[in-house]
């Protein structure tokens, strides 16, 4: 079971480390994205992978109440998702769409996605009163008009 207070790894790395095309689709992610190292893209894939494993499981199950749990998680997130077939078409890009950082740069308070980062990391960013000060935070569709910026720098817009 381990140590409760020790942390463990939230993503696992790739089984074949110098595959050219998996290197060359992370660095487009990397870049488009503005993630900082590949663990990001790796933890993102192992959110996507739990959420794909739950959908089989109840594929077998045919557990009612356990696919409107997950249904109403993804949904909540901003991933909308009907029946599990659909669950199993949702892509790495759907999950990162939803990320802080993401929707920082989308809602125009930043000039490029690596500027969100920054935003997001020196505490100017605000959602739902706190202060968050991670660009991986995956934001709730009802908190997403609720992103402001606390301390608006010369020169940038103050609302989206």
């Amino acid at each position: 079971m381990g140590h409760p207070k020790k942390q463990r790894k939230k993503y696992e790395r790739p089984l074949r480390p110098f595959d050219k095309d998996r290197i060359d689709k992370e660095k487009k992610l990397l870049q488009s994205f503005g993630l900082r190292r590949k663990r990001e893209v790796w933890r993102t894939q192992s959110i996507l992978r739990n959420f794909r494993q739950r959908a089989r499981a109840l594929q077998a199950k045919h557990d009612e109440q356990k696919e409107r749990i997950l249904f109403e998680k993804l949904n909540k997130l901003g991933i909308s998702c009907s029946k599990l077939e659909d669950i199993l078409d949702i892509g790495l890009e759907d999950i990162l769409d939803r990320r802080l950082q993401t929707l920082v740069y989308k809602k125009g308070y930043a000039h490029s996605v690596k500027h969100a980062r920054q935003l997001i990391v020196h505490g100017h960013v605000i959602v739902d009163r706190r202060k968050i000060l991670w660009p991986s935070y995956l934001v709730p569709k009802v908190l997403e008009e609720k992103i402001i910026l606390a301390h608006v720098p010369a020169g940038e817009p103050k609302t989206a």
